[in-house]
């Protein structure tokens, strides 16, 4: 068979599905990029870049909309020539956020194509609106029913979509959530797995931590405000006053990934410890940056309790990363961590905003690691059941794959 992946960030989602199905001698699968580095064996990666920027002094609500023809036309002219060469795809599968599945149907349209769809942009019930220190403007609605177009776009281009969990299918409108299948990309369980004997030597410190410390954790790809980076910072001065041996490790660039970012390239991670300043002890609170992958595994498997939240937005792998790893996770008690997590069965449910609610329960958790045992347990068996890659997602894609080839 022959397959043809797309995602700019290779290989994103695709990472296990793309590496099993080039571990099949008899397939051929190609995959179209923007990202010169990091291979998978089997697999044959063509770079591409748009021609040009974006028009300079577009309309603001179509700066994306633009980016996105960009990348189509050029994803397009690679498509074309895989075709001259003699390379026809029995399936195609791509992530629609960044334009490049728009117009691959137009050189393949005999060739099924799966799309990956992760967030439909809404006024209200979801990220938009969350904060209250966000109010409405005359702009928002207009400007959120325009960042739509590469969804509707897409949805009316594909034969069948793809969506991690429920909750974000159900932002979709219902006229498409029919041909939308709920399947997460999967977690690798035996690899991300409870570890008794792990240990992680902090970078550029003699300190060592092991399973058994009183260790606090925090994960995000940046560190911002639609994970709850505030919140969470804002809980540590009385976290660190009641354990006087907890030790924070933060993983998390300073880049803005969601939202809008602060003026003057101010970070986030600068401005939280302004407004905190001595209230907090450094000693104790680690900034790692980003991380290699088995750093961060390791420090999950240390972890004593793992906060993670998120606005009512796309759900992290890191959350049921964390889970898969035996962590006690102190989440946000928002629609996306809910889908997952049970208040006081297989993890804590916190209010998003409310760092004193934040704080009791990480101290509650490092008071007494063995009162939340069952809770750990659940977590792993949680995500071992739903969302294990071998046994759950890996086969359910591979079904999928092949309906839309039959």
């Amino acid at each position: 068979m022959k397959i043809l992946f797309v995602h700019q960030n290779f290989p994103g989602q695709y990472l296990h599905l793309a590496r099993h199905l080039a571990s099949i001698s008899s397939n051929e699968v190609v995959f179209i990029t923007q990202r010169q580095d990091a291979s998978i064996p089997g697999v044959k990666k063509i770079v591409y870049k748009p021609r040009r920027a974006i028009t300079p002094g577009i309309h603001q609500y179509l700066r994306e909309t633009e980016a996105g023809i960009l990348n189509a036309q050029e994803v397009a002219r690679v498509a074309m020539e895989l075709k001259n060469s003699g390379f026809v795809p029995d399936v195609m599968l791509g992530h629609n956020g960044w334009g490049e599945i728009w117009y691959l149907k137009d050189v393949f349209p005999n060739t099924p194509l799966l799309g990956y769809f992760e967030f439909f942009y809404k006024e209200h019930g979801a990220d938009v609106g969350f904060d209250p220190n966000d109010p409405p403007t005359p702009d928002r609605p207009p400007r959120l029913r325009t960042k739509n177009f590469g969804n509707l776009l897409a949805l009316e281009s594909v034969d069948w979509g793809q969506c991690p969990t429920t909750w974000q299918r159900s932002v979709y409108p219902l006229r498409y959530q029919s041909i939308i299948s709920v399947i997460h990309e999967g977690i690798d369980t035996q690899l991300v797995r409870p570890n008794e004997k792990a240990s992680f030597n902090i970078p550029g410190t003699d300190i060592v931590l092991q399973q058994g410390d009183e260790v606090v954790t925090y994960v995000a790809r940046n560190l911002e405000p639609y994970r709850g980076f505030p919140s969470f910072m804002r809980s540590l001065p009385v976290i660190l006053a009641r354990r006087p041996n907890a030790q924070v490790l933060i993983v998390g660039g300073d880049e803005t990934s969601y939202g809008p970012g602060l003026p003057g390239g101010l970070t986030f991670r600068q401005r939280l410890l302004d407004e905190l300043g001595d209230a907090i002890d450094l000693s104790r609170v680690h900034f790692l940056g980003k991380v290699p992958y088995s750093s961060f595994l390791t420090i999950l498997q240390i972890s004593r309790v793992h906060v993670y939240l998120t606005f009512p937005f796309v759900l992290s792998w890191s959350m049921l990363e964390a889970m898969s790893a035996g962590c006690l996770v102190v989440g946000s008690r928002t629609a996306p961590v809910e889908e997952v997590i049970r208040d006081g069965v297989n993890g804590i449910l916190v209010d998003f905003f409310s760092s004193g609610e934040i704080s009791q329960r990480v101290v509650e958790a490092l008071e007494d690691a063995r009162a939340h045992a069952q809770i750990r347990h659940n977590a792993r068996r949680t995500i071992v059941d739903r969302f294990d890659l071998r046994t759950i997602c890996l086969p359910a894609q591979l079904g999928l794959i092949d309906k839309l080839v039959l």
